[in-house]
Parts: C-alpha cells; sequence; structure tokens
C-alpha cells in the first residue's frame, strides 16, 4: 500500500507497529494517572466519556500510525432503548474502537482479574462496568443480572463478546448464551455485530496491516416472548453470515 507515502510499503510494518506499541505504552500511563486525579470529581457518566477519549485517541493513532481506517454500516439499526450488544471477536482493535463510535455509553462485562492490570485495569475499576467472578458459578451470572438491569436503567448498552475469546479469521466458536439470556431477562433487544477487524489486527499477532475495517450493525433482535437460545441462534446466524459477506477470501482459505 504506497497511496500514503512509503511509510505504509509492507517492508515498514514492523516499524509502524512498533511506533503504535510504544505510542499506546506512552499514552496509557499517563492518561490513567490524569483519570485517577479527575475521577473523585466527576460523575460515573463523565468519568466514562473521558475514559472514551483514550479510546478515540487511540483510534486516530491506529489510523495515522499503522494505515488502519474504518467505517460503520448500519447506524440505523441502532435502537433508542435498552439493548444488549453482542459482537463477533477477533482482535484488540475492536475493544476500543466500539466505545469510542458508539452513541451510548457501553458497559463492558469482564473477568474481575482484569481490574489488577496495572494502570489499565485500575482506571477500569472506576468505571461502571460489570465485572464478575467466576468461581461464584451460577452466582455470577445473577450479579452480570442485578448489574446490568441497574446499567441498562441508567442508560447504557451492555456489550458481550458471545465467542469469549478472539477468533482466527475465517473461523467460529459456539456463542455462549449469556448475553441473549440477560437481555431475554432484562426486557431488552439485542443488536448483532459483525466485522473484520481480524484482517488488519490478527490476534497474537504483533503486526498490524493497513486497511479499512469495516463495522456492520444488524438489524435488531426482539427478546419479548423469545427464549435466550433462539435469541442466541438468531444472533449468530446474522453475524457469521455477515462475516462471509465483509470477509469470504478468509471462509475460503479455512474450507481449502
Amino acid at each position: 500500500m504506497t497511496r500514503h507515502g512509503n511509510f505504509f510499503d509492507t517492508s515498514m510494518l514492523p516499524l509502524r507497529s512498533a511506533l503504535f506499541l510504544i505510542s499506546q505504552f506512552l499514552l496509557t500511563i499517563p492518561y490513567s494517572v490524569g483519570c485517577f486525579i479527575l475521577f473523585p470529581f466527576l460523575s460515573h457518566a463523565k468519568r466514562y466519556w473521558v475514559a472514551v477519549g483514550w479510546c478515540r485517541t487511540m483510534l486516530w493513532i491506529c489510523r495515522w500510525v499503522c494505515g488502519i481506517r474504518y467505517r460503520v454500516i448500519g447506524c440505523e439499526n441502532l435502537p433508542d432503548g435498552p439493548a444488549v450488544l453482542l459482537s463477533k471477536h477477533q482482535s484488540v482493535w475492536e475493544t476500543f474502537a466500539l466505545p469510542g463510535l458508539m452513541p451510548r455509553p457501553l458497559c463492558f462485562v469482564f473477568k474481575r482479574e482484569l481490574l489488577f492490570v496495572p494502570f489499565f485495569g485500575w482506571a477500569l475499576g472506576l468505571l461502571s462496568m460489570i465485572h464478575i467472578n467466576r468461581k461464584k458459578g451460577s452466582d455470577a451470572f445473577q450479579s452480570i443480572v442485578n448489574q446490568g438491569k441497574q446499567r441498562l436503567s441508567e442508560g447504557s448498552w451492555i456489550i458481550l463478546f458471545p465467542e469469549g475469546t478472539r477468533t482466527p479469521i475465517g473461523t467460529r466458536k459456539k456463542f455462549k448464551s449469556g448475553g441473549a439470556r440477560l437481555a431475554v431477562t432484562a426486557k431488552a433487544v439485542v443488536v448483532p455485530i459483525a466485522h473484520n477487524a481480524g484482517r488488519f489486527w490478527p490476534r497474537h499477532s504483533f503486526l498490524k496491516y493497513p486497511g479499512e475495517i469495516t463495522i456492520s450493525i444488524g438489524p435488531v433482535i426482539h427478546t419479548a416472548g423469545c427464549t435466550a437460545e433462539a435469541v442466541n441462534s438468531e444472533a449468530q446466524a446474522w453475524i457469521e453470515k455477515e462475516m462471509y459477506r465483509l470477509d469470504p477470501k478468509a471462509h475460503l482459505c479455512r474450507q481449502e
């Protein structure tokens, strides 16, 4: 890719990826310290948007250092009321891109251990997210429901990655039903989200490849009168079909 000059030649991939990693490190620590100083004086809503400033800055750095652009389609499908977002998970990119791009605060559901990650986890603990202790078994899901209903009533959307972990491009994992169960219990709609971020930011990869990521937001899935299994299956079917449309080459390569 040469449209932006020699800096975006493939031979420069290691240098650009290293510069991005260094930029991320240099930004995260002072930004987190700034959050620690400001957050005690801010409401939870304002804390969130201050934190989202980090996400949007990372998107900007990702664009101009790594050449990773993005476009969002299907924004007209976003609802006005309570919603649970179920997203494909291929890379780290979507974890900071989605909060930076969505019009409402997003509430992530994550394991409690992340709170102990220096700087990033400490700042995360000061936000209104849902953290769970997976050792508590069924009690952990009830905790998600209780916290989820509260966050939804405050105007946030809940976001989950139903596959539970990042998947290589062209592959799929069984969708866990926790997100659909939460939506059914909380009487919220489900919004399926597909994207091809893994094409440009592969999982477990140091290298970041220039190109345009497409985030596709699907039609809402209504949960009234539906089982969690039916909602989960419908969400997975739409996401995987859209994944094939966004990146057919990845799926064909997997079939060969």
